[in-house]
């Protein structure tokens, strides 16, 4: 954490968190721009390159189409995005960097995101019987089912937070037991686990779990 200045008095900090966002947004635009140039060279019968990208959106495509049909196949553009910005976000531990997603204020604001969604949804798809579901089974429980409604998107980030952070600090620990003869090679798979596997687990748990919140709302009786 770095101090920038003060605005009234109060200190404006620089943090970690926000640098390696950064970086992570540098990398999924430059990306978009190089994917961008490269359509002028797309063929009809994709190979290389282009089978890659044109795979990874039809799977994307496929997934919000089987989870919320294709009234709402719109949203695979937001969920790609989503899916990449987290993905990327675990993945720059790899090369030393913190992050974005060990930071609750990261992993919050997706949640968020999510919880907007599940109620527009709501809204569109459920009309009035939306609105009388809170006051099911009976009214008095309208407290509790809007209690229930509020915690999606705080589990939603506090878990993906939970899970990243986790992994950050147990790759501390195993390095700061380690004589240093190893911490060149062991950790190598301690990375490999967390990093790699575990972090495309967790953007694929956030990702599915919004998708499945957001089609329980697109059901009408």
């Amino acid at each position: 954490m770095w101090k920038l200045f003060e605005i009234g008095g109060e200190p404006v900090y620089l943090t970690e968190t926000m640098v390696s966002t950064w970086v992570v947004m540098a990398v999924l635009i430059g990306f978009a721009v190089f994917v961008r140039v490269k359509l002028k060279s797309f063929k009809d019968v994709p190979t290389g390159f282009q089978s890659l990208v044109e795979t990874a959106v039809d799977m994307m495509t496929n997934l919000v189409r089987s989870v919320l049909g294709d009234k709402l196949k719109i949203l695979g553009g937001y969920f790609f995005a989503i899916f990449a910005f987290i993905l990327v976000s675990n993945y720059v531990g790899i090369v030393g960097l913190k992050p974005p997603t060990s930071d609750i204020a990261t992993t919050l604001p997706l949640g968020l995101g999510t919880f907007v969604f599940i109620h527009i949804a709501g809204v569109r798809f459920q009309k009035g019987i939306y609105f009388k579901a809170y006051l099911k089974p009976i009214f008095i429980f309208l407290p509790m089912n809007i209690i229930a409604e509020l915690s999606r998107p705080v589990s939603l980030g506090f878990r993906l937070f939970g899970n990243i952070l986790g992994g950050v600090i147990l790759s501390v620990i195993v390095y700061s037991m380690l004589p240093t003869v190893l911490q060149f090679a062991l950790p190598g798979v301690v990375h490999l686990w967390f990093d790699l596997f575990v972090g495309a687990l967790q953007a694929f748990v956030f990702t599915m779990l919004s998708l499945t919140f957001i089609g329980l709302k697109t059901e009408t009786e």
